[in-house]
């Protein structure tokens, strides 16, 4: 009787909201539910007493890049978490295709990014439903960052998420439809025009790796090995940054997304490929 009850009060107020939004539709049936909503104030960063851990010992996503190219945009990110100085998940997925032209990648509270980035998946997907049409790019990125400015409250209490977006404008002259966009964590967004960019901690020493390999009329093959090369370098100087494992078989997650065939994330038998040829590079020249 009582999930009757609350189905049928969510169905009324899903066709009353006058919103084709599904996080303001959360929001006002089961607030609860949203990211970060469970924070309660505490001293800055430190996780309730009763847990006993500060928020740097929680999982901990880090470093995610992207670059544009001739044809479109991609996406890379390595596959480690780390609590403290430890290691949290050594195969953790970072990057996510929200729809058939953007994937977002996370970096910050793991956590708290991932039911982010669930939840902006289905916001997209009710908007198009619900409108008929998709949410314009600038749509998209306006959406994340409102968002992410709603998770000031648990940031400020050290569950910073830094999401890194990128998309495909079908409505824009191809040579300006690959976009890069940024975020801080009170839902700032810049848009990255020098074509590529980096988050996490591992970022600084990606984008360095970037600014001398990036070319933006490079072909998607060699942004997927400059992407590839990038996340090695990061992992090279900083430890919470996981190096591609050949003996597990834990590659980066990859993603482009162009005109032709929207997001596609690519296999692992792929990238295997990609980065078994850059450690070899690296074999003979450790400092590329």
């Amino acid at each position: 009787m009582a999930w009757s009850f609350f189905g049928e009060k969510f169905i009324s107020t899903c066709l009353n909201s006058g919103t084709s939004s599904f996080a303001d539709l959360v929001a006002s049936c089961a607030p609860e539910l949203l990211p970060g909503a469970g924070a309660a104030p505490h001293t800055p960063g430190r996780v309730p007493a009763a847990s006993g851990r500060s928020a740097l010992e929680l999982p901990h996503g880090t470093t995610i890049v992207a670059a544009r190219f001739g044809e479109g945009v991609v996406m890379a990110g390595d596959r480690r978490s780390t609590a403290g100085n430890m290691i949290a998940q050594r195969d953790i997925e970072k990057v996510f295709i929200t729809d058939s032209h953007s994937a977002v990648g996370i970096a910050g509270a793991a956590g708290i990014a991932v039911q982010m980035v669930r939840l902006y998946t289905v916001e997209l997907e009710h908007y198009e439903k619900m409108e008929g049409v998709p949410l314009s790019l600038d749509g998209k990125t306006n959406k994340l960052a409102s968002m992410v400015a709603s998770n000031l409250g648990a940031a400020l209490q050290g569950f910073v998420v830094v999401p890194l977006f990128v998309g495909y404008d079908t409505d824009a002259e191809p040579s300006k439809a690959g976009r890069i966009v940024t975020y801080d964590a009170t839902g700032g967004r810049y848009d990255e025009w020098q074509g590529y960019h980096s988050v996490g901690s591992g970022s600084v020493f990606a984008k360095s790796s970037l600014k001398k390999l990036h070319r933006t009329d490079a072909d998607l093959d060699t942004t997927i090995r400059n992407a590839v090369d990038a996340l090695y370098d990061a992992a090279d100087d900083d430890t919470a940054t996981g190096g591609p494992d050949l003996t597990r078989g834990i590659y980066p997650v990859v993603v482009s997304i162009t005109a032709a065939e929207g997001a596609v994330r690519h296999l692992d038998e792929e990238i295997g490929t990609v980065v078994r040829e850059v450690v070899a590079a690296r074999t003979e020249n450790p400092g590329a």
